[in-house]
């Protein structure tokens, strides 16, 4: 997509275009932005209602980069915001809502590689509509261990009357999401997720489902802790900062098998597709047996 055309898509006003953000793969802030805007119509549906996080990297992804929740200075005002008092920081925080394009472009352009989102809305922020299982394979583990975890988990996820959906984190493993009624607390889903943890460590020993700083080699975890207040999980079709440009990818589970590799499904794979496996995702609201 040339500069010309970029300019013709919104009120942003780009910089720096030719800047390369992921010098192993040479691709450069356009790129990216074309990327962003390739993917808008599949991504919206998860971005829009809920407050970001944001993975920054203005020097490229090959130098350090911050974390950011807090509206930056020179937000534009035709910028959603949505405050909230953090608990952890004491004090209001001003997130940001993307809900139109030349918010999604704004970001790409401030080197927001990373957006990261909520399990639940603005408009019921204390109530999830997301069900969050984090698989990460600890090495010498792979993704065929990953992706062994994540097949378990689906069949036990199925027996209880559930249709989970999959992606790849865009780093080593697999987010296993379910769509949930809004009628449950965070601390109800997240007890939700341990109990089906635990139960898969007592079929497969490959698994582990407690927090340890130090995790057993060999293993796979599957962290519940995300499913919390305030915490986050990258947007599904969200760039990561891996210097292969790396993409968080939906997935159809009859993807999901040995020989699957997620460091494959980068920027410029995915930009070659329109598959949306998610489609249905949040039009499908589950009741998960959450203990009261």
């Amino acid at each position: 997509m040339s500069r010309p055309n970029l300019e013709k898509l919104t009120k942003v006003e780009f910089s720096n275009l030719d800047k390369v953000l992921y010098p192993e793969a040479g691709i450069t802030k356009a790129q990216v932005i074309e990327y962003y805007v390739r993917v808008a119509p599949r991504m919206f549906k998860f971005l829009v209602h809920r407050p970001l996080a944001l993975a920054r990297f203005p020097d490229g992804v090959d130098q350090p980069g911050f974390f950011e929740k807090d509206a930056p200075l020179g937000t534009p005002a035709w910028v959603k915001i949505f405050e909230r008092h953090s608990e952890t920081a004491q004090r209001q925080v001003h997130y940001i809502v993307c809900d139109d394009l030349d918010t999604l472009l704004w970001l790409a352009n401030l080197a927001a590689i990373e957006l990261h989102i909520p399990l639940s809305r603005i408009d019921k922020y204390e109530k999830p509509d997301l069900v969050l299982f984090d698989i990460d394979p600890n090495p010498p583990a792979n993704a065929d261990s990953a992706v062994e975890a994540a097949l378990l988990l689906k069949e036990k996820l199925n027996a209880l009357g559930l249709e989970p959906y999959v992606k790849t984190s865009g780093k080593r493993g697999f987010h296993v999401v379910v769509p949930i009624v809004r009628e449950f607390t965070f601390k109800q889903t997240r007890e939700f997720v341990h109990q089906v943890a635990k139960q898969l460590t007592r079929e497969s020993p490959m698994i582990i489902s407690e927090f340890q700083k130090v995790k057993p080699p060999g293993t796979v975890y599957i962290d519940y802790l995300q499913n919390a207040q305030g915490k986050t999980m990258v947007c599904p079709h969200s760039l990561r900062a891996l210097p292969q440009a790396t993409v968080s990818t939906p997935l159809d589970w009859k993807e999901v098998k040995k020989g699957l590799k997620p460091e494959e499904f980068t920027l410029i794979k995915t930009m070659k597709t329109d598959s949306s496996p998610w489609e249905k995702l949040l039009k499908e609201e589950q009741r998960v047996e959450a203990e009261t």
